[in-house]
């Protein structure tokens, strides 16, 4: 397993009415960030708030390319990106124990904290279509390509890992500093890592080496 020491290039926040942050996901153009009771756009290069959404936002954040996808308690929420509308909703897999949530292969693919889960999700049903387990506790879910990353998070303790997507075996680990906490993770395609702070309501940018499509 290769392993590194987390190299973190900025941080944004604390942001205004906003105590804690959750899920992040990168749309190709800004982070979103969930705050609890709203959607933030983070625009990475200026650091300010771009657009914020009135909507309960209190765990993982996804984007499939058109819509954001929200967990809020025990629901999964389709959210239209431009007005905040809810457009569908569907039953989050660890019944209220959800985390990180990303988009990859046509699925939703969601945290189970506490069980140390990762769920393949239909995203029409919320049916769960198969399940990887990790030896940590699970927080952000991102892919990079054909990559599977998620955060860990346990007491003072938190990491970026590369796991195999087929066995759940870690492959690649990122160590934060001590008490620098991961509670939501995501990848914007050109060598950064976002991760949400938790409590601490910041986000933190991890640089590393930009990541090529495997050949096949």
């Amino acid at each position: 397993m290769k392993q590194s020491q987390a190299r973190i290039t900025r941080e944004y926040g604390p942001f205004p009415g906003a105590s804690t942050v959750g899920g992040v996901d990168y749309d190709g153009r800004y982070v979103w960030l969930a705050t609890g009771d709203k959607l933030q756009a983070l625009d990475p290069a200026s650091g300010e708030i771009q657009h914020t959404l009135s909507v309960a936002a209190d765990a993982g954040t996804a984007f499939d390319g058109t819509h954001l996808y929200q967990i809020a308690e025990k629901r999964i929420h389709k959210i239209d990106p431009k007005t905040g509308d809810i457009l569908a909703s569907l039953p989050a897999p660890g019944d209220g124990e959800d985390s990180g949530m990303a988009w990859a292969e046509g699925s939703l693919w969601v945290g189970q904290y506490r069980k140390r889960k990762i769920h393949q999700v239909d995203p029409e049903t919320g049916a769960v279509l198969r399940t990887l387990e990790s030896d940590r506790f699970v927080t952000g879910v991102t892919w990079i390509n054909d990559e599977l990353w998620h955060g860990t998070w346990e007491g003072e303790d938190a990491d970026l890992r590369h796991i195999d997507s087929q066995t759940g075996e870690v492959l690649e680990r990122i160590d934060m500093p001590e008490g620098v906490h991961v509670s939501g993770l995501t990848y914007d395609g050109n060598g950064s890592f976002y991760c949400g702070g938790g409590p601490s309501g910041r986000v933190r940018q991890v640089s590393v080496s930009p990541r090529k499509r495997a050949e096949k």
